[in-house]
């Protein structure tokens, strides 16, 4: 494991937190993908910005990325050797995202640098587009597990095993 994708189905499912806990615990460096698309007051960065940020990532030797962007998802495939996915119940991935919020309000995100929000969009497209993910995210790993190691966590236990047993 040098080149790690963190991936998951929904917002709340845990990569940031995974991710960090990983990366200490194999020494590599992690990159939190929100951090380099969301800018300063929650204001998007440019798909160029984003990108470039993205490929100068993409140049080291080892990284655990967290994220699953869709736009520039197979550029990270194409280099990662292994990528975890991890999935959690909607209410579970939604009761984290409120209990992120909580947690964080008036604070700026150790994973992210803007100040926590919670919006009524944003709890929609978790609920309205779960379902449909998982769909596509089976699709997407069943077809890179033919060339990558491919690691389904799916539940608590199995992402605390996991970390644990490294």
């Amino acid at each position: 494991m040098k080149k790690v994708m963190v991936i998951g189905i929904s917002p709340g499912v845990g990569k940031s937190t995974f991710a960090h806990k990983l990366g200490k615990k194999i020494g590599i460096n992690v990159y939190h993908l929100d951090s380099y698309f969301w800018k300063s007051g929650w204001v998007e960065a440019t798909y160029e910005e984003f990108a470039a940020s993205h490929e100068e990532i993409l140049q080291n030797d080892s990284w655990i990325i967290d994220g699953n962007y869709t736009k520039t998802f197979e550029l990270r495939a194409k280099q990662a050797d292994t990528i975890i996915y991890l999935e959690l119940p909607r209410y579970l991935c939604l009761y984290r995202v409120f209990r992120r919020y909580f947690t964080h309000i008036g604070k700026k995100r150790p994973d992210l640098g803007c100040t926590e929000r919670m919006e009524w969009e944003f709890i929609k497209f978790i609920w309205t587009t779960y379902k449909p993910r998982l769909q596509k995210m089976q699709e997407r790993l069943e077809r890179l597990s033919k060339e990558k190691t491919v690691i389904i966590l799916r539940g608590k236990r199995e992402i605390n095993d996991f970390i644990s047993k490294l």
